[in-house]
């Protein structure tokens, strides 16, 4: 059996981590007095808007009355979750500010410690033009080979073609052969 006080704190976790920045764009079922209307916030607000001048324009002041807190309901929703989501995204902007900020900070920290020391920047250091050897090499250095420096000596040579055997003449196709003797040739 289930204790009632653990159930309880799981729904009042749950209640309290609903995300309402999904609301503008959800679909909504709304009980009203005239029945079920479908939609999104927006949709409904629309719906009950024009069911209060309905009921307006009939004289049933209950209704409209009625209508009208059904509207002002699904307004506050929608005023409530674009306050949310305008916050979000205020948010967002200032952690993007800081971001670049700290980018930009780094980047001139970089370029400052680039201009006082230049042995830092490897773009500025001298290349060497050759890799150097193994000890017993005259100069210490070699020159790296490249495709262009090799001879046409180091060249691979191509394959060699295979010749097709000839063609057989028209007797030795048919299978014919000049040991066996043909019938006609016996008679």
């Amino acid at each position: 059996m289930r204790n009632s006080k653990s159930r309880n704190r799981s729904n009042k976790n749950r209640n309290n981590n609903r995300s309402v920045g999904n609301i503008m764009n959800r679909v909504f079922d709304s009980s009203g007095p005239e029945g079920k209307v479908r939609g999104t916030p927006q949709q409904i607000i629309e719906k009950y808007t024009q069911l209060a001048r309905d009921a307006q324009l009939s004289g049933d002041r209950v209704a409209f009355e009625n209508f009208q807190q059904h509207s002002e309901h699904y307004s506050r929703m929608l005023a409530e979750a674009q306050k949310e989501l305008d916050a979000r995204r205020e948010q967002q902007e200032k952690e993007n500010r800081e971001r670049q900020a700290q980018r930009d900070a780094e980047r001139a920290e970089r370029q400052e410690t680039a201009a006082s020391d230049p042995a830092t920047d490897p773009g500025d250091a001298a290349q060497p033009d050759a890799l150097p050897v193994a000890e017993g090499d005259t100069d210490g250095m070699a020159v790296v080979d490249t495709p262009e420096s090799a001879s046409d000596d180091a060249a691979p040579k191509p394959k060699p073609r295979r010749r097709r055997a000839p063609k057989k003449d028209a007797d030795q196709a048919s299978g014919g052969n000049d040991d066996v003797p043909t019938p006609d040739a016996a008679e």
